[in-house]
């Protein structure tokens, strides 16, 4: 029996593409302009080719705020994933005190990125900071504003503060999707707390961490606010990220085509490796359906 297919409901999804295309698709075809012209300004521009590309990936600058950026996300999901992770093995299973420790969990994610930035910058503070004052008067010699190693502690677990309760609500979730039936025959069997964590839990959480990875990656490559606002990418270029150096180059400094190439290979890293999580994923689900 052949089947009439009804092509109208498209139209129902013809505004969010039209949102979209607006909303995105525009900004980067602008960008992409941007990136093989030259201008000195009163809206005139040169042909440029493929220059500022070159000058890109030839500039010592962009790759040493590329390893600082690559530095910084490695160490958060190094400390993240597996700090969630034993946050969520050991939160309440359900009852009051479950309820009670997912909202706390989710209040860091609630609080927008400036504030998280200006609530870390105080706190650091030597003269008024809880932090700052209290390791002064432990003795430690602790400065946010002139020490690298400093800004990149305070830069570091303002971050784990941040979002570590993603990664452990993800888990959480992983968790409870579990059947019983599993605890019931690993007790039978007698096997460790090691042995159900290694064969039942972490098998059962890999799509949810994967999930959790993932978007940490794409935050942690993307972050800009919180260290701007503390540190302001300093002191030097300590803790000048690869967002905050892109704003540097395309608004204090004006360089436009070379800010838009350094934004279009930004993108393109991201997205590749976006791509190489959301691959492996998609192999995970079938390999766990068959």
């Amino acid at each position: 029996m052949d089947k009439t297919l009804n092509n109208k409901a498209w139209f129902l999804v013809l505004p969010v593409l039209l949102l979209v295309a607006f909303s995105a698709v525009v900004p980067l075809m602008t960008v992409v302009n941007y990136s093989v012209q030259d201008t000195f300004g009163n809206n005139e521009f040169f042909w440029a080719g493929l220059d500022w590309f070159d000058e890109m990936l030839h500039s010592e600058r962009m790759w040493d705020a590329l390893g600082r950026q690559a530095m910084f996300t490695a160490i958060i999901l190094a400390i993240e994933v597996p700090l969630g992770i034993f946050v969520a093995l050991n939160m309440p299973k359900r009852g009051f005190w479950a309820s009670f420790c997912l909202v706390t969990m989710a209040l860091p994610l609630l609080i927008p990125f400036n504030v998280v930035g200006t609530i870390w910058q105080i706190f650091g503070r030597v003269d008024i900071g809880l932090l700052g004052h209290t390791l002064a008067a432990l003795g430690i010699d602790y400065n946010y504003t002139n020490d690298a190693l400093d800004a990149w502690a305070t830069v570091i677990t303002m971050d784990v503060w941040h979002w570590t309760s993603l990664v452990a609500l993800l888990a959480y979730a992983g968790l409870q999707s579990i059947p019983e039936a599993y605890y019931q025959a690993a007790k039978i069997d007698q096997a460790t707390r090691w042995a159900v964590f290694r064969f039942i839990e972490l098998p059962k959480m890999q799509g949810v961490l994967l999930i959790a990875v993932l978007l940490r990656f794409m935050d942690s490559f993307m972050i800009y606010t919180e260290p701007f606002v503390v540190t302001g990418g300093g002191p030097g270029n300590a803790t000048t990220f690869l967002s905050i150096d892109l704003v540097k180059m395309a608004i204090g400094q004006f360089d436009l085509g070379p800010a838009a190439a350094f934004s279009i290979m930004y993108f393109l890293v991201i997205l590749l490796i976006s791509w190489v999580f959301y691959t492996v994923m998609t192999n995970l689900d079938k390999a766990e359906g068959k």
